[in-house]
């Protein structure tokens, strides 16, 4: 085992393994992860016009390499790069709302890498939501219409689950 390897199996053990794909020891298929990144892309898209005409480029093509991934055409790796420069427009970003909006992207393309980062684009869609004055509660039954049935009740009891802690 390589130095690397050891360091990333503690990882994954932390992490609910419903969420881990099965080529990596969880029990997550091909069709779910596919779902949990629409469901996540559909999440930060539906903030995005919070940003108004002023949306960063960087966003927009993260949100393109997300659908990318779920269609096959781009590597896990692109998508982590499309992430990180997503969240670097939030870094760069001082209204709340905007920082939220980049965050729930980043963490929208970052699905595709692991498949839990789509419960904290859900998350930050709602706090870009709040930071707008607006209804959670809508924006969260709203969420929740959109969450594929063939992966509902993992995701509705992961959140369940992190709100009980």
């Amino acid at each position: 085992m390589l130095f690397w390897e050891d360091s990333i199996e503690k990882w994954i053990k932390m992490r609910d393994k419903r969420f881990v794909a099965i080529h990596r020891g969880g029990s997550l298929n091909k069709e779910q992860h596919s779902q949990l990144i629409k469901w996540a892309y559909k999440c930060a898209q539906h903030v995005l016009p919070l940003l108004g005409e002023s949306i960063d480029e960087r966003l927009n093509d993260a949100l393109r390499v997300a659908m990318a991934w779920k269609r096959g055409e781009v590597s896990v790796g692109a998508a982590r790069n499309a992430s990180l420069e997503a969240i670097a427009a939030a870094n760069e970003s001082s209204n709340p709302a905007a920082i939220a909006v980049a965050r729930a992207i980043g963490h929208a393309v970052a699905t595709a890498h692991m498949a839990d980062h789509s419960l904290k684009a859900a998350e930050y869609a709602l706090k870009a939501i709040k930071a707008s004055g607006k209804s959670i509660e809508t924006e969260r039954k709203w969420q929740d219409k959109q969450i594929p049935s063939n992966v509902k009740d993992l995701v509705l009891s992961a959140r369940n689950k992190s709100f009980n802690k």
